[in-house]
């Protein structure tokens, strides 16, 4: 049975966005979501859809599934679902390995419910934004995986550390 994983990248300060945006840039964070999400189906709002960079919409190699309200939206190149638990069944029929829960919010805070995997980029610093991860249960996961990291934030030129933490969920 496909595993339900979240993955994100989260500031110190809880934050994950700004303005629709994500408020750093880290080439070395960007890598590692390609790496684990290529080729798994992504499920994200179409809010988090429309925030890809143009260039990358809809994430190449991989099956946007988009969740939205709207059903005068369709945009090219993705599946569409109006219920994420209707998301969430369709990826479990697919006996894949992994899918993906890649934002926004709502769906992050969804998603912690129902996910076998956590896949955290922790950002080791304050960062000023408009958007924050839900609270998190940390009695429901176990830290299986860190690996620290240095890199530059590409948005202000300075050096940020962050780990990657891969929890599962406590059974």
């Amino acid at each position: 049975m496909t595993k339900i994983a979240v993955i994100v990248a989260v500031a110190q300060n809880g934050v994950i966005g700004r303005k629709n945006d994500i408020p750093w840039r880290l080439s070395e964070d960007f890598a590692h979501f390609k790496k684990l999400t290529m080729g798994c189906p992504c499920i994200m709002g179409d809010i988090t859809f429309e925030s890809l960079p143009e260039k990358s919409r809809p994430l190449p190699g991989r099956e946007n599934i988009v969740l939205t309200f709207d059903k005068e939206y369709h945009p090219e190149g993705t599946t569409l679902f109006y219920s994420f638990e209707e998301a969430i069944d369709y990826v479990k029929k697919k006996d894949l390995d992994t899918a993906y829960i890649i934002g926004g919010s709502s769906l992050y805070k969804l998603g912690m419910e129902v996910a076998d995997v956590f896949e955290l980029t922790r950002i080791h610093q304050d960062i000023e934004g408009d958007v924050y991860y839900p609270e998190i249960n940390w009695d429901d996961w176990e830290l299986v995986k860190q690996v620290d990291q240095e890199g530059i934030n590409k948005i202000s030129g300075e050096p940020l550390s962050f780990s990657f933490l891969t929890y599962h969920r406590k059974r």
